[in-house]
C-alpha cells in the first residue's frame, strides 16, 4: 500500500495525466479552481470527488465543499461558483470565506451551467484561505453539480491553488546519510505522531528494500506495517513474479498478518492491528543479515505495555546479499480524500549499529517531497527540528519555506538505544 518514495515522483506524473481543465472561464482574467480539487467536510467519505468536473451526488446538507489556496496580493476578490441544477429545481446555497459568512443565494435550475456570485471581499495581506460552499435547502435530489470556484479581481494576481486532480497531501521524506564505508547491521528510530488524520502512514525505518512504520487505516483501526520488495521489475501483479525473485516470509510475530502486495512494486507485506496513540513515542528497529546472495530483513517494535521488543516479521529478500542502505523516514497521505488536513510527526534519536558492533548516531538528513512538476502548487510540505528531534509535516494548505533537497541537522542526544531482544530463532532462518 505504501509507495517506494524514490519512485513516487514518477507515479505521481502518471496519476496526473487526467486533464486539469474542468471548465472554461468566459473571462480570461478569472481564476478557475476546478470542483474536483474541493474536499468534502467534515466527513471526507461523505462524497466521492471525481477526477474530472463536475462534482455530482451532493445531497447531504451536513456536507460542505471546501477549496483551499493562497492569495499573495492585496485587493478586491470577487467570489462565484459555476454549477448546474436540474431544470426547474431550486436550491439555497451559502458561501463562507475563512469562516466569514458571505450570505445565501437561491438558485433555480436551467439546462445550462450557471455562475452564482457571492459578492466580494477585501484581501488585506498575503495568506492562506478557505472557501466553503454549503447546501441549505433543495427541491431536487441534489443541491447542485459543482463545476468550479471562480475568483477574479486584483487579489488573484500570483494566487496559488492546486488545479490538478492530485488532492492528496504531498509525501515528505527524510533521508539519513551514512558515513562512507560503514556497513549498517541495525537501524533504530523513534516516532511521535502529533497530527493523525485517517489514511496517514508514518514510516520510521525505511531502507532500499523495504519500509517499517505505523498507519491510520480508519477511525477505529491502526496498524504497524513492515514490507519488503521483491526483486525484478514487476510493478503491479505479484503472480507474474518468478519464484527466484520473490521475497520469502521466514517468521512473524503473534497476531501478525502476512501476505503479498502489489501495485507499487510487489513483495511481502506484514501488519499488526495495534492501537498506537497520538502523542506517545514508539521505538522501531530493523536489521539486515546477508546470507549468500540473499538478505534476511527483520523488523522489531517495542511494545510499551509489555516493556519488551516484539518481532513483527522476518523476510528473506533474493538477489541482495547486502546490509541496510538508503535509510529514510516519511509521512504519507495514501488516500487523498482528506489531503487538506495536516499530518505531523516527530522522528528522533536515529542510530545505526555497524557490523563491528558500534552504535553511531545519525543527526543529519536531506528533505525531499513529491510536490514537483505539475503538482508544484502544493507547498504545504516541510521538515525541521524540535529540540533534538526532526519533524515532518505535510498537508494543511499552509505555506512552508523548505525546498526540495534542503539539509536538516538536529542536536545529538548521545543516548544510544538500549536494546534487549527476546531469544528467538536465528536471523538466517536455518
Amino acid at each position: 500500500m505504501k509507495l517506494r518514495f524514490y519512485l513516487s515522483a514518477c507515479l505521481l506524473v502518471l496519476c496526473l495525466s487526467v486533464t486539469t481543465r474542468g471548465s472554461a472561464a468566459e473571462n480570461p482574467s478569472t481564476l478557475t479552481v476546478p470542483g474536483f480539487t474541493a474536499y468534502a467536510e467534515p466527513n471526507p467519505e461523505a462524497l466521492e470527488i471525481p477526477e474530472v468536473n463536475p462534482v455530482k451526488g451532493w445531497s447531504d446538507a451536513h456536507v460542505t465543499l471546501a477549496w483551499y489556496g493562497q492569495l499573495r496580493t492585496a485587493g478586491k476578490l470577487n467570489i462565484a461558483v459555476r454549477l448546474r441544477l436540474p431544470q426547474g429545481s431550486l436550491s439555497t446555497l451559502g458561501m463562507k470565506f475563512d469562516g466569514r459568512n458571505l450570505g445565501t443565494r437561491k438558485v433555480r435550475g436551467t439546462a445550462d451551467f450557471l455562475t452564482v456570485s457571492f459578492g466580494s471581499v477585501k484581501i488585506e495581506k498575503p495568506g492562506d484561505h478557505r472557501f466553503a460552499l454549503a447546501g441549505l435547502k433543495k427541491s431536487g435530489p441534489e443541491f447542485a453539480e459543482v463545476d468550479s470556484l471562480l475568483l477574479d479581481g486584483p487579489a488573484i494576481k500570483d494566487a496559488l491553488f492546486n488545479l490538478t486532480p492530485q488532492r492528496g497531501a504531498p509525501s515528505v521524506h527524510l533521508t539519513y546519510p551514512v558515513p562512507e564505508g560503514v556497513e549498517v547491521r541495525w537501524f533504530y528510530n523513534e516516532v511521535t505522531v502529533k497530527k493523525d488524520p485517517i489514511w496517514s502512514y508514518y514510516e520510521a525505518c525505511g531502507f532500499s528494500r523495504g519500509y517499517f512504520g505505523i498507519q491510520v487505516n480508519s477511525p477505529t483501526e491502526r496498524r504497524i506495517i513492515f514490507s519488503v520488495w521483491d526483486s525484478g521489475n514487476e510493478a503491479a501483479d505479484r503472480n507474474k513474479v518468478e519464484a527466484e525473485n520473490r521475497v520469502q516470509l521466514l517468521a512473524k510475530g503473534k497476531d501478525v498478518v502476512a501476505e503479498s502486495f502489489g501495485n507499487e512494486g510487489t513483495g511481502g507485506h506484514s501488519h499488526l492491528v495495534y492501537p498506537w496513540k497520538t502523542g506517545d513515542t514508539y521505538r522501531f528497529l530493523v536489521s539486515a543479515q546477508p546470507d549468500g546472495a540473499t538478505t534476511i530483513y527483520t523488523a522489531w517494535f517495542y511494545f510499551p505495555e509489555n516493556q519488551a521488543w516484539g518481532m513483527i516479521a522476518r523476510f528473506r529478500a533474493p538477489k541482495d546479499g547486502k546490509y541496510l542502505r538508503g535509510l529514510y523516514s516519511f509521512n504519507e497521505d495514501f488516500s487523498g480524500a482528506n489531503g487538506q488536513e495536516q499530518r505531523l510527526a516527530e522522528f528522533g534519536n536515529q542510530w545505526i549499529k555497524t557490523t563491528d558492533g558500534r552504535w553511531m548516531e545519525l543527526t543529519k538528513a536531506r528533505f525531499t517531497h513529491t510536490a514537483r512538476g505539475i503538482y508544484k502548487d502544493r507547498i504545504d510540505r516541510a521538515a525541521g527540528t524540535v529540540g533534538d528531534r526532526f519533524y515532518l509535516t505535510n498537508g494543511g494548505f499552509k505555506a512552508e519555506s523548505m525546498e526540495y533537497g534542503d539539509q536538516v541537522s538536529r542536536a545529538a542526544s548521545g543516548k544510544a538505544p538500549d536494546v534487549e531482544l527476546p531469544n528467538q530463532a536465528s536471523e538466517t532462518g536455518k
